[in-house]
């Protein structure tokens, strides 16, 4: 167990911080299914840059690596075009 308080401080925040990614990477995998469930160009052009500046976000904070954001992007608008 660590032994200063700076350390069971920073055992707390990463905790903390750890669980934000966790959630806000749950939610982007959410959008990403509901997304490619779309049947309809019209609404899936309409849910696209929501999801398209989610991926950016996880990307910029390192919670996604930037080659796996620029994967997903690429991905979802190939299926996009191709409906």
């Amino acid at each position: 167990m660590a032994n200063h308080k700076s350390a069971l401080k920073r055992i707390r925040r990463n905790e903390v911080v750890r669980l934000r990614n966790r959630y806000q990477h749950k939610t982007m995998r959410n959008a990403l299914k509901k997304l490619r469930g779309e049947e309809k160009k019209a609404d899936a052009e309409k849910l696209l840059p929501e999801v398209v500046s989610m991926i950016d976000r996880l990307a910029k904070r390192n919670i996604i690596h930037s080659n796996k954001a620029a994967n997903l992007k690429s991905k979802l608008a190939k299926h996009i075009a191709a409906l």
